[in-house]
């Protein structure tokens, strides 16, 4: 028994892992920290900028509908360079993309700060999109080669809980900066991104080499047509377009403009709804990326789904300030519950056999598609029917995304074996 303990605490120092009970637990690897360190510090300066960016455009005296399309603008360049950000991915690696899309972002975003007519911010946040969609699908690219599948899962969940952890910092600092002016909150943000971009360089390893195997050059990449017969991929797809809709687009764009025609203060309303939010969705990513390890993908996505559209539909209805932050958190848990199993699933279609950056490009296109419809529509219904409407509206696309998923396969291993036993 002792020989075999010793054994096994031999077996979890080779693959860098600790012994529990006898049960071997992997180590998150060294290069994905480093990946959560520059996620937590990005989304620290995008949490200052991310409640009063909406209403930073309406002081040029533009619409409601021209506000949103500043975050539909960003999205739809994220979506339009999003294939060509896969095929640079496959051809010279992630880390140059990742590197070269944080230097775009701290250099427009830091811009915009100096911004004195409606289309300097439009075409600033266009030009920042590009450099978005270069470091979240190259991210994405090395979290899938680099973490084990085993803890693939939670892995996702530890990127992910940086991003949240930050987004949840920021728009409290932005709010307690209100007083200083809406333009250094953008200043601050190019600076932020400039930082993650260093540390990246700094501790990253220079090359894709230690990534994947030394015939990943020869191997041709996944192809869509490929991955796309696959129902769990669809599946993926279509839950990113929700996502996308309700959390990166609505929930951006809208949220803040709805809390500043219901609430005093709207600014300061709205960078606290926006941290509940994060709140609620780091707590639930302590437990959902193991949850998805050891239970499968597809339960949580399809809970976390449901939780989340019906708590983004009731977000209308919030004529007072606790219950704005009460279904905003609980909107958040159910976000915390989806997100690291879809990603999760990702890396089980793509495996570790062969590039698959056109296949995450697809991904983050579905998810961008629904941020840049979702804020233009919602806008529009919000403008002429009111903003319970449009939540709603949010509500029964995350509800039909859940639906759908119930067709998609479970990629996980163990718990197709369960599914058929």
């Amino acid at each position: 028994m002792v020989n075999r303990q010793q054994n096994a605490s031999g077996a979890a120092a080779a693959v860098g892992g600790t012994v529990a009970g006898g049960v071997v637990r992997q180590r998150v690897p060294e290069q994905i920290w480093v990946l959560v360190a520059a996620a937590f510090i990005i989304a620290l300066g995008y949490g200052l900028i991310a409640p009063i960016l909406p209403q930073f455009v309406v002081t040029f005296d533009v619409s409601l509908a021209a506000a949103s399309a500043v975050v539909s603008v960003f999205a739809g360049t994220r979506l339009l360079f999003a294939p060509v950000s896969g095929r640079l991915i496959d051809r010279i690696g992630s880390r140059k993309v990742y590197l070269t899309g944080l230097a775009t972002v701290a250099v427009t975003t830091g811009l915009v700060a100096l911004a004195q007519d409606y289309w300097q911010v439009l075409l600033l946040r266009a030009l920042a999109g590009v450099g978005s969609t270069m470091f979240t699908v190259s991210a994405m690219g090395l979290i899938v080669r680099m973490a084990p599948a085993e803890i693939r899962g939670r892995c996702s969940s530890v990127y992910a809980s940086a991003f949240l952890f930050g987004s949840i910092i920021g728009p409290v600092l932005g709010a307690a900066m209100s007083a200083l002016g809406m333009r250094p909150p953008f200043a601050i943000y190019g600076a932020s991104v400039a930082l993650a971009a260093l540390v990246v360089w700094w501790r990253m390893p220079r090359t894709d080499a230690p990534l994947s195997t030394g015939t990943t050059r020869q191997v041709e990449p996944l192809h869509f047509r490929e991955t796309i017969r696959d129902s769990a991929y669809r599946s993926a797809l279509v839950g990113a377009f929700a996502n996308g809709w309700s959390n990166f687009g609505v929930r951006v764009a809208t949220l803040p403009l709805f809390v500043a025609a219901v609430f005093d203060n709207g600014g300061a309303a709205a960078g606290f709804a926006m941290a509940a939010f994060a709140a609620g969705n780091a707590i639930c990513l302590q437990l959902s990326g193991t949850l998805s390890d050891t239970h499968g993908r597809k339960p949580l996505i399809i809970s976390g789904l449901v939780i989340n559209s019906v708590f983004t539909a009731s977000l209308g209805f919030a004529d007072q300030f606790w219950l704005l932050i009460a279904l905003s958190a609980m909107a958040g848990v159910g976000a915390g519950l989806m997100n690291p199993s879809q990603q999760a699933v990702l890396g089980d279609v793509i495996g570790s056999g062969r590039p698959g950056g056109r296949i995450l490009a697809n991904f983050q296109m579905a998810q961008d598609f629904g941020a840049i419809t979702g804020p233009i529509l919602v806008g529009m219904i919000a403008q002429s029917l009111g903003f319970h409407y449009g939540f709603l509206l949010c509500g029964a696309i995350g509800l039909c995304a859940a639906a759908y998923w119930f067709l998609g396969r479970e990629t996980l291993p163990s718990a197709q074996q369960q599914g058929t036993a």
